[in-house]
């Protein structure tokens, strides 16, 4: 049973396409916020990144961010809104703009110790998080609070970018069992957290195989819904992820169109959102532009 579940699992990362990702991964550029109040240039300067609808623009920027980001936490090695701020750029540019696998690789692993130092230092019984099996993982999240969320979601979400990552690597894929637990505990805390959005990686997770292979998809179908309601329905991403990961897998044309024209019809612009909007109306193009063919 344990291998065959290990396989499923390996299975459903194998469909962390690259496309899947790097637009979940682009969310992180929002950890600039924090960082720009520890390097003193302003709360407002990341909003610079998120608010751009140049993505050719904001991919040539990022290493410079890196760079800095990286010497201020040897400058502050135990903040953590520095840490999380490393460990969501080095996702987000690993994920969107990185092509070689090995270095793809090398810069998630980067990230996700980025992450685990992160939630260590905000809370000592998640030190060894990356190291517990689920049962002993799940009592230590029983115990954290509201407050915690912001380490919990960076730690889950880029655990995520770094199975697919290494996606080649069985132990990496058994970790999504991991993953699930940091997002449901976050969901359990405060659901609104970053519009909603760990109910979209949930979603995603659900979807990542059929009903038959051991999927959810109509949990993955509520956890959409949930992500677009959380976000006044102005996350053009998840409407996007929806019709690829569950309207395409239900077979429902009508469902993928809708959501699809929906997001071509509005307008990207929203404070937080922007860059992350514009990616989306490109896919819901692209995809938009299969639907014959694919269904």
């Amino acid at each position: 049973m344990q291998i065959k579940s290990i396989a499923a699992g390996k299975v459903a990362a194998g469909m962390f396409r690259r496309r899947f990702l790097p637009l979940l991964l682009l969310v992180w550029a929002v950890g600039l916020i924090q960082a720009c109040a520890v390097a003193r240039v302003g709360d407002n300067l990341p909003y610079g990144i998120l608010n751009n609808d140049d993505v050719t623009l904001v991919a040539e920027g990022l290493p410079t961010y890196l760079l800095m980001v990286d010497g201020l936490i040897v400058n502050w090695p135990e903040s953590v809104d520095m840490l999380r701020t490393g460990a969501g750029l080095y996702s987000a540019y690993a994920g969107l703009f990185v092509e070689e696998p090995e270095r793809q690789a090398r810069l998630t692993e980067k990230a996700l110790d980025y992450a685990a130092r992160a939630a260590c230092a905000r809370r000592a019984a998640l030190c060894e998080l990356r190291r517990m099996n689920v049962p002993k993982l799940e009592e230590q999240l029983a115990g954290v609070r509201k407050r915690d969320v912001p380490v919990l979601y960076t730690l889950g979400t880029t655990w995520a970018g770094y199975i697919q990552a290494h996606s080649d690597d069985w132990s990496a894929v058994a970790d999504l069992a991991r993953v699930r637990a940091l997002l449901e505990r976050v969901i359990a805390l405060d659901e609104g957290y970053e519009s909603g959005q760990a109910h979209m990686y949930l979603a995603v997770l659900d979807s990542l195989l059929p009903g038959a292979l051991g999927g959810q998809p109509e949990a993955a179908k509520a956890h959409f819904e949930r992500a677009i309601a959380l976000s006044d329905g102005r996350n053009l991403l998840a409407k996007v992820l929806y019709a690829e990961r569950y309207a395409r897998m239900a077979n429902d044309q009508a469902l993928h169109d809708d959501l699809l024209e929906q997001v071509l019809a509005a307008d990207p612009a929203e404070h937080g959102l922007t860059l992350q909007n514009t990616f989306a109306r490109q896919e819901a193009e692209r995809l938009l532009a299969e639907s014959a063919d694919y269904f």
